[in-house]
């Protein structure tokens, strides 16, 4: 049996690091992967006219689809099969959303470590949030 799993990923440091660890044992995955890019929408867009909002989302989604193709590249060098997800959103909530709803079993993500724990206990993380709020497992990196 051959788990599902889903990696988030963005154009962080901390998930270049993830996707690293996971090519370093990759004999400890599976060879099929879904990786995951959330543009967050969410965002107050300031001093931007209404009229560009769409504009600037839909860009935020080609830039979004090249990082992903970018990544898969790497881990398709790697020996890996992807799979490329782009979703639209606050990365909080859809993560949880797509690995609940999906049956995934294992959830892969990085947790930025260069912004202390005391903003993360005041304010959360995506990881942290996402790590509480799956039904699956997480290897947090």
């Amino acid at each position: 049996m051959n788990p599902k799993i889903l990696i988030p990923v963005d154009d962080s440091p901390t998930s270049s690091k993830t996707i690293d660890a996971v090519i370093e044992q990759k004999d400890r995955f599976p060879k099929k992967i879904t990786l995951l890019h959330v543009v967050n929408d969410q965002l107050a867009y300031r001093m931007i006219p209404d009229f560009q909002i769409e504009m600037v989302k839909e860009n935020a989604g080609k830039a979004g689809k090249i990082k992903l193709e970018k990544i898969a590249t790497t881990l398709q060098g790697a020996g890996f099969e992807t799979e490329l997800r782009l979703e639209y959103g606050a990365p909080r909530r859809v993560i949880p959303r797509i690995a609940n709803d999906e049956d995934f079993q294992l959830l892969v993500i990085g947790r930025n470590t260069g912004s202390g724990e005391i903003r993360d206990v005041l304010f959360g993380s995506v990881a942290n949030f996402v790590l509480h709020n799956v039904n699956c497992p997480v290897l947090l990196f």
